[in-house]
């Protein structure tokens, strides 16, 4: 399935809820390399056994993806100070909820109660601040990007994701500060 080994999509198969799909992304520690930029495929996660929050949310909608659901992802857009972020996202009832690889708790799990995409992505607001002043980076969100439309290649290759990845920074995204309340 989606060129996965077999031990690949036993592994996924295993993750059958969302928050069990969190808790494994929980045990990986972070990706972080100063030198390159790994934007690793879900088969590189989980053989290297570490992401970030992208390679996160691509190995979180590989996993959708195997369960039948759809492989949805948005992205939140920051100020020029800090770092994207990247969030697979999911509905139960009628609500959203997101899976998120980080090192900082209160940027993780989302229970799907958000009626909106809007509403999920200012749920992180207040906690998405810089720790060297406090200052609040959040500025927008994307409507949900569906990684069917990049075909499936994605999902095994051994090449750097750069051009998926830039692909989705550079959606549109929506404004979640109102004008006039930019000072944080």
């Amino acid at each position: 399935m989606f060129s996965l080994s077999s031990s690949e999509e036993s592994l996924l198969k295993t993750l059958r809820t969302p928050q069990l799909i969190q808790d494994f992304l929980d045990t990986l520690p972070i990706n972080i390399n100063k030198d390159v930029d790994t934007q690793m495929s879900p088969r590189c996660v989980l053989r290297t056994k570490k992401a970030h929050c992208f390679e996160g949310a691509l190995l979180a909608a590989t996993a959708f993806l195997v369960q039948g659901k759809e492989p949805l992802i948005v992205s939140l857009e920051v100020d020029n100070e800090d770092w994207p972020h990247a969030l697979a996202i999911f509905k139960q009832n009628g609500y959203w909820g997101a899976i998120s690889k980080t090192n900082h708790n209160v940027l993780r799990y989302r229970d799907p109660v958000y009626k909106t995409i809007r509403e999920l992505a200012l749920s992180y607001f207040h906690e998405y601040f810089l720790l060297s002043n406090g200052k609040k980076t959040l500025r927008g969100y994307s409507r949900p990007i569906n990684l069917k439309r990049f075909g499936y290649d994605w999902i095994t290759s051994e090449s750097g994701l750069h051009e998926l990845s830039y692909s989705i920074l550079n959606t549109k995204h929506y404004p979640l500060v109102p004008k006039g309340s930019k000072k944080f």
